[in-house]
């Protein structure tokens, strides 16, 4: 199943978080241009202007809450920058690269 239609699942402490070849295998699932590290996976949006800009990050914020798992963003004019990870197990979940893939389809 396409990451995009899958749903997050509340994780709380007590689940691993993913390995390094999880990891591999779910960046396969995203798209190249995010970046992925051991605990966070990171994406930069650019846009024309701040009205574009603030349209995203509202849509961000609707699929968040949506989902219940929420991105750090760094919002300034013309580009946002996307930070994902799990902070309940302090490294990645299945969740973050449900919520890249949901976010690349914006």
């Amino acid at each position: 199943m396409d990451l995009s239609e899958k749903k997050c699942k509340p994780c709380e402490g007590d689940t691993p978080p993913l390995n390094e070849s999880e990891i591999t295998e779910y960046k396969k699932q995203i798209k190249g241009d995010w970046n992925v590290g051991n605990k966070k996976i990171s994406k930069e949006y650019k846009f024309v202007n701040f009205k574009h800009t603030m349209d995203f990050v509202n849509k961000i914020a609707e699929l968040a809450e949506k989902e219940g798992h929420h991105p750090d963003m760094q919002v300034s004019y013309g580009k946002v920058q996307i930070e994902l990870w799990t902070h309940a197990i302090d490294g990645l979940s299945e969740n973050d690269f449900i919520m890249a893939a949901k976010i690349d389809k914006l």
